[in-house]
């Protein structure tokens, strides 16, 4: 087993790429060489890492040669493009887009859910969506003790979600709409300061957008439950970064909360906010750079006079525990079990 990793971060430049690098630096990921890969307009440039400035390189075909592990999150598009290449070329690759989440040869992993899903990837790991991370780390401790039947689940999503540049939209349509000028929206469909809107990805036959779908069909994955039904109203709000989500859940059999609340405090990734007596909960303000995701208004359901409903408002940072930080756990994982070699290629 080797005591240090080259590791290449492909969509270096991005919003998820730039909080990868954080991240490996916080958790002084054992690395022998860090490789940034980006678009052609963004080769030359200079990042800093651990105090030394690292040349981003053009991503092509070739830019794996030597590499153990792939950090990829240059969009799907590009994922289905050069991960191949990778994975040839003897990489691991753990992927940031929705181009392999629900191929069921590839692993859909969560570290705290299904690690020894890790065990039979072909090459290519998927990171889920951001806003089922969230919901998941929370939700699953519980289902461990009381199966899930039903989950109801509403979002409030910042805009880091769609990346650097929404953020830098959400800012200036702020300076702007305060300075009592238009606010003309570009990554958006509709203006985002002071507003909110469902979230603008693709609306089924069914009515659920493809936000509300990766939901459903990512949890069912990770949980290996097809049975668990789910609906979801996705929302994009005027929040820099980290996503907020109102949960309840139905279970096969009562559940005391005060027993959820015991489960919940002992849950690795999750961190208990719930303070009625100052109205102090789960915020994306206090979320926003944790690694955890913060769960409160843990109560019963009243609705349910069983006993078998559960309410929890969650806030997790969507480019760490959502994006970036869900990606280095599992490279973690895999030089822990020394899973890197690849059982063929794709």
């Amino acid at each position: 087993m080797k005591d240090q990793y080259n590791v290449a971060i492909m969509g270096a430049t991005g919003a998820v790429g730039q909080v990868m690098m954080e991240i490996l630096a916080e958790r002084d990921f054992p690395l022998a060489e860090l490789r940034l890969l980006a678009s052609a307009r963004s080769a030359g440039r200079e990042l800093a890492f651990k105090g030394e400035k690292l040349v981003v390189q053009e991503l092509s075909e070739a830019s794996f040669e030597g590499i153990d592990i792939v950090l990829a999150s240059a969009g799907g598009a590009l994922s289905k493009q050069y991960n191949p290449h990778a994975v040839a070329a003897g990489a691991v690759v753990v992927d940031n887009t929705s181009a392999y989440r629900m191929d069921p040869e590839v692993p859909l992993v969560v570290p705290e859910i299904n690690s020894d899903d890790l065990a039979h990837h072909r090459g290519i790991i998927a990171n889920p969506n951001c806003s089922t991370i969230i919901m998941d780390v929370v939700v699953w401790p519980l289902y461990q003790r009381r199966r899930v039947k039903r989950i109801v689940v509403s979002t409030y999503q910042a805009v880091s979600g769609a990346g650097a540049r929404a953020m830098e939209e959400l800012e200036q349509q702020t300076r702007a709409v305060l300075a009592g000028e238009a606010a003309d929206p570009e990554e958006f469909p509709h203006q985002i300061a002071f507003n909110l809107f469902s979230h603008n990805s693709d609306v089924g036959p069914e009515g659920y957008c493809e936000e509300e779908v990766k939901m459903i069909r990512e949890t069912q994955k990770m949980f290996h439950d097809d049975q668990v039904q789910i609906t979801a109203t996705t929302i994009r709000v005027p929040v820099m970064r980290a996503h907020s989500e109102a949960i309840n859940l139905e279970f096969a059999e009562p559940y005391p909360e005060q027993e959820a609340r015991e489960i919940l405090a002992q849950a690795p990734g999750v961190q208990i906010v719930d303070e009625p007596a100052s109205s102090h909960f789960p915020m994306p303000i206090e979320a926003s750079g944790l690694d955890a995701v913060l769960v409160g208004r843990i109560r019963q359901d009243i609705s349910r006079p069983d006993g078998r409903g559960l309410d929890l408002w969650v806030s997790g940072d969507q480019l760490r525990k959502g994006a970036a930080l869900n990606a280095v756990q599992i490279a973690e994982v895999l030089v822990a079990r020394n899973m890197l070699q690849a059982a063929e290629s794709v």
